[in-house]
């Protein structure tokens, strides 16, 4: 028998220890994978706990109070993930291909979500537990503005803390991501994100209401009433007026005013540009009705308040505006008020009265604006006595703002550079590298209020990697023989119009550094072309409309720019306007 050399015992003892070695490896890596599955699923369920928990953030808004003890509980899930995703073994997966850029995401936004629950949150809720909503309520028509003071800071804190765990979870390369890890991080940003614009309104809010409430000194506010019957860019003409008044928390209305009561200026009263000018004339500056013709409610707000100035002898501190819808909103809140005519003004008829069923009852545009003028004072007597909810207050705000019915300006540059992004500002839509916008805004060519039976319609989509398209649809749906309606509300006649017609001007405000690629016009009537213009470094263009009843026309634009995820249109709040403006999936746009 062949004895075995030493070299060969030596290979295979080698042998056996590579594959105990490779064994043990293998054994590691099972292990490995194990221990990562298993806590990968227990931090999937903690986070999925969290977010349940986080469902019920709606109820906050009426109880703040029940604020930490809801920051508490999505804390110990977060806090819990957090934990399973950042042990040695986890942070060696994240080292491996494929793999590796999923731990990573998970790991990232545990990490993040744990930051916003655990110490974002912390200073506001701290605020919270002694804070309640009924502690705003005006007592004896004044609010108590002390009670800002500590929500300012703690709300500036929390922002500042969400803004960070948003940087962090934009910085997820999410290409490489698993189409569910994907989904997550997708999901898990929009609700840090909506929580940022929560806190972040709270941070504007606290830091603009002591000084305009008058916590500083008295102020005095301009607030103009748009009248959506008779459409103009931020919604409608100015009709009626109010002079608010502020100190120390006390508000009172010290004077009226009317549309009838400005003259036509035979001179801008502030300057307009070259660019302006082009595209809507003199007239923004020169008749009141027309201040927010311009789509740009930091523009028009000042000439508004020089206005005043002339007329009136007061130099407001801010301008706010605010339509029927907007007063509808806040009936929901306050309850139906009574008015001097009789009349019981209600959120369910606030809009058929005050922007149709005025003109049928009154002929005299003096005895309209007294009508309305009532109206709007019998809601702030209601605002003031302390009746309404102020959850439910807030609440009708929060949706007027978000549609773009409740505006703001400040003559104080620091106050109003508060308002910077915020909707309330009315400032023209951005495109960014996040999203792209189009702005259409439209304009009543027929001195009437027939475009309280006109509907305006707008859907954006992409149309492959670099196009984007907007459509535009306006109907005139009033009745057949609309003719036949009073004077005051088709026009007559008075600018070459037939009566019961709908005349439109419509200023279509392309993205930002887009290249017009085509533009068309279709429906029931022979397309009369298109006007251009330039505002603020976008380029304008103006469509001409005239629709008698049953009527509609489409206008179809397609713009080169790069795609962005997001793809949105900014348009004049009219009656009916929908919440969620459409996007439609394809280049096939839907009736």
């Amino acid at each position: 028998m062949t004895s075995e050399s030493p070299s060969a015992r030596r290979r295979r003892h080698a042998g056996r220890v590579s594959a105990w070695v490779l064994g043990g490896l293998l054994l590691l890596v099972i292990i490995g994978g194990v221990w990562i599955g298993v806590r990968g699923i227990l931090a999937y369920q903690h986070l999925d706990n969290a977010r349940t928990s986080a469902a019920g953030a709606a109820e906050v808004l009426a109880d703040p109070a029940k604020a930490p003890a809801l920051i508490e509980r999505i804390s110990v899930d977060t806090s819990a993930a957090r934990v399973l995703t950042d042990d040695i073994i986890w942070r060696a997966g994240e080292q491996l291909p494929w793999i590796g850029p999923q731990l990573a995401a998970v790991s990232t936004v545990s990490s993040a979500l744990d930051d916003v629950a655990s110490h974002a949150l912390d200073p506001l809720a701290t605020v919270a537990s002694t804070f309640s909503l009924d502690s705003i309520r005006p007592q004896n028509g004044a609010i108590d503005v002390s009670l800002f003071a500590d929500i300012a800071p703690a709300a500036l804190s929390s922002t500042e803390a969400l803004d960070n765990a948003r940087d962090d979870i934009a910085g997820i390369d999410t290409t490489v991501l698993l189409g569910p890890v994907r989904d997550a991080v997708a999901q898990v940003s929009g609700l840090v994100t909506e929580a940022y614009t929560g806190v972040d309104a709270v941070r504007r809010a606290s830091t603009l209401m002591p000084a305009m409430l008058g916590a500083d000194g008295p102020r005095d506010y301009l607030i103009v009433f748009q009248n959506n019957a008779e459409w103009r860019s931020l919604g409608g003409i100015v009709g009626a007026m109010l002079q608010l008044h502020t100190d120390n928390g006390r508000l009172t209305l010290t004077a009226q005013g009317s549309s009838e009561d400005f003259p036509a200026y035979e001179a801008t009263v502030m300057p307009l540009s070259s660019e302006e000018e082009q595209i809507f004339g003199a007239q923004p500056a020169r008749w009141v009705q027309n201040v927010t013709q311009i789509p740009d409610f930091t523009r028009g707000a000042p000439i508004a308040r020089e206005m005043w100035l002339r007329e009136k002898g007061v130099d407001v501190d801010g301008v706010i505006s605010l339509d029927p819808v907007a007063l509808s909103y806040v009936l929901e809140a306050t309850g139906p008020v009574s008015l001097p005519t009789g009349d019981t003004l209600t959120s369910a008829n606030a809009v058929d009265l005050l922007l149709n069923g005025v003109y049928q009852r009154y002929e005299q545009p003096r005895e309209q604006d007294a009508f309305f003028a009532a109206a709007a004072s019998a809601v702030f007597a209601s605002l003031t006595s302390g009746t309404a909810s102020p959850s439910d207050l807030l609440s009708s705000m929060a949706r007027a703002g978000y549609e773009n019915r409740l505006l703001l300006w400040s003559a104080d540059a620091a106050e109003q550079a508060v308002l910077d992004g915020t909707s309330l500002q009315g400032a023209l839509p951005e495109t960014d590298a996040e999203v792209t916008s189009f702005g259409v805004y439209a304009n009543d060519a027929t001195a009437s209020k027939m475009d309280y039976y006109q509907s305006l319609e707008t859907v954006t989509t992409w149309c492959g990697a670099d196009r984007g398209q907007l459509t535009v649809t306006i109907r005139n749906d009033a009745p057949s023989d609309a003719a036949n309606l009073p004077t005051y509300i088709t026009g007559g006649g008075s600018h070459g119009v037939p009566p019961g017609e709908i005349k439109t001007v419509t200023y279509v405000y392309l993205p930002q550094d887009s290249t017009l690629v085509s533009s068309t016009a279709a429906g029931d009537r022979e397309s009369s072309g298109f006007g251009t213009g330039i505002d603020a470094d976008r380029d304008v263009l103006i469509w001409t409309t005239q629709l008698a009843p049953g009527e509609s026309m489409t206008l179809t634009v397609q713009v080169r720019t790069p795609r962005t995820p997001q793809i949105v249109t900014r348009s004049t709040p009219t009656i009916d306007i929908p919440a969620i403006p459409r996007i439609a999936s394809g280049c096939d746009i839907p009736g």
